[in-house]
């Protein structure tokens, strides 16, 4: 995405007006415009977007408020587990290897559960890119709320699009210099609380807090900090629309995902063509004129530095920024608006056609106009039945599939689990006594914050008997274990089957572990050795 347009002579960007509707001019050229390829080593071209108004623009800054919102304020929410476990309502635990999010726990061999949650992110861009384009690149990618955060600096500091392109193109003065200073001042606090905003996810908000401020914070974390403010001011401050033209996939992905029937923005040209500066005069001379008065108020709003009357480029990622500005346009003209809008091909098309009387000629306004000025009926407009067509109706089942099947496993995990391994080596020790005894490491995982007391028992080999080491001096079919809470607790077990019992080689019998005030109850089949049968 290059944002900033090619920096012209400052009398360029003087703006003019066009009677009678007061219609600013600005002579601007797109930097990344299609018409106009640049070499793929060129040196960048500054953008400097002018400040759109608009229902678009007032829906980007609400997302922006919400996104940023989210980010900053989520790791000091709480939320109370008991007096067992951390009290930070969303906590990636590395050390003791939990995900907390509210009342939620994910232990590391429930991974499936992120693993779900990628699949659906996945499939819910694909639908959202194939019902509405771009909309997440234009609206919640990270880089792009950044940007547009970091913007909302610049213009504050240096003024909107002509201030900013005059101080650029000044010679370096005290005005120049606090004015720079302060920008990236500012731009590198955003960084740092970005950065520290994220390391607060990994550690209780609080304490982290104060350990950075005091300077008793492990090293790693002043490192992701500063990490984490070098990138957030490259790539939102210096490199921009860079970031999603050269360094993003998803421009060339999304190409895969749209249709015939995906809304994108769109330059209407089967109405906007031919463009005129001077329309009333054409009129008079009784030459065909479009509603597009060749402003350019769609190119200085763009932050990809485009052209959207080029037609479509990588470089868009439907901001809708553009359809503000003409629409601003189209207002004082007295013209109705969508010139530029949310459209699909298909329409573009049917309305193409009937403007150039299916390709037989150029485009002529009266075509798809009445005398009256309206438009004729055949012109085709958005229909919304289309996006619940067959390929987003896919999308939607896949998603939902996935997103009840991860919501039965949550319902229905068991909160208590066990883990046998059989020791390797020996596989069975011949006592004095002619019985045999086998060892077992036993894993019990208390997933709930609160202590708990098992009962650990044997199912099968009527006969055997079985100790824990450190814990009972007598062997017993079952034994009673304290277990921390939200802890795994590892038993040293040996099982022995006395001389005479024993009628195969190898045996099997199963571990139970229950909770007799819960009632849950985990089972472990297990293999019991010995030399051979009688």
């Amino acid at each position: 995405m290059k944002p900033d347009l090619a920096e012209p002579k400052p009398a360029e960007h003087t703006p003019t007006e066009l009677a009678p509707g007061g219609v600013e001019q600005f002579n601007a050229e797109a930097v990344n415009s299609a018409k106009k390829r640049e070499p793929l080593y060129a040196a960048r071209k500054k953008i400097f977007p002018k400040r759109a108004s608009g229902r678009f623009r007032r829906f980007k800054w609400l997302i922006m408020a919400i996104t940023l919102g989210i980010y900053y304020l989520t790791p000091w929410l709480r939320w109370d587990r008991g007096a067992y476990a951390p009290d930070q309502a969303v906590l990636i635990d590395l050390a003791h290897r939990r995900f907390y999010f509210f009342f939620i726990e994910i232990w590391p061999q429930e991974f499936f559960f992120v693993a779900g949650l990628l699949v659906m992110a996945g499939f819910g861009l694909f639908l959202i890119t194939s019902a509405v384009g771009r909309a997440w690149c234009g609206y919640t990618c990270p880089q792009t709320v950044w940007v547009d955060l970091f913007l909302v600096v610049e213009r504050a500091i240096e003024g909107d699009r002509n201030a900013r392109i005059k101080l650029d193109s000044a010679p370096w003065s005290f005005n120049k210099l606090w004015r720079r200073v302060t920008k990236h001042l500012v731009w590198i606090g955003i960084g740092v609380l970005t950065g520290g905003a994220w390391i607060f996810y990994f550690a209780d908000a609080r304490d982290l807090l104060k350990d950075l401020v005091t300077g008793e914070a492990a090293p790693i974390a002043y490192m992701t900090v500063a990490i984490l403010t070098a990138t957030t001011y490259v790539f939102g401050g210096l490199m921009r629309e860079q970031v999603c033209i050269y360094m993003c996939p998803w421009p060339r992905i999304q190409g895969a995902m749209l249709d015939e029937n995906s809304l994108v923005v769109t330059y209407n040209d089967w109405r906007g063509e031919p463009r005129s500066r001077h329309a009333k005069k054409m009129a008079a001379a009784g030459q065909p004129v479009g509603d597009c008065v060749d402003c350019n108020a769609c190119v200085v709003v763009c932050p990809m530095g485009i052209d959207i009357r080029d037609g479509q480029q990588l470089e868009c990622i439907t901001c809708a920024l553009c359809i503000d500005a003409c629409d601003g346009v189209m207002d004082k003209t007295g013209k109705p608006r969508g010139l530029i809008a949310y459209s699909t091909l298909a329409e573009y098309n049917g309305n193409m056609a009937l403007a150039t009387s299916n390709g037989a000629s150029s485009i002529d306004p009266a075509k798809v106009r009445n005398a009256d000025g309206t438009f004729v009926d055949t012109i085709r407009h958005f229909n919304w039945r289309v996006i619940f067509r067959a390929r987003t109706l896919l999308y939607i089942g896949v998603w939902s599939a996935v997103g009840i099947s991860l919501l039965v496993a949550l319902l229905t995990r068991e909160r208590l689990d066990l883990n046998v391994l059989h020791d390797r080596n020996p596989q069975y020790v011949l006592e004095s006594n002619g019985s045999i005894r086998n060892g077992y490491t036993v894993r019990l995982l208390n997933m709930i914050p609160e202590p708990r007391d098992l009962t650990v028992t044997l199912d099968g080999l009527p006969e055997a008997t079985m100790k824990v080491n450190g814990m009972q001096e007598t062997p017993t079919r079952s034994i009673v274990v304290s277990v921390e809470p939200d802890e795994a607790t590892t038993l040293k077990v040996y099982v022995t089957l006395p001389k005479g019992q024993i009628t195969e080689q190898s045996e099997t019998f199963q571990f139970v572990v229950s909770d007799p005030l819960s009632g849950e109850k985990a089972v472990n089949k297990a293999t019991f050795n010995a030399p051979g049968g009688k």
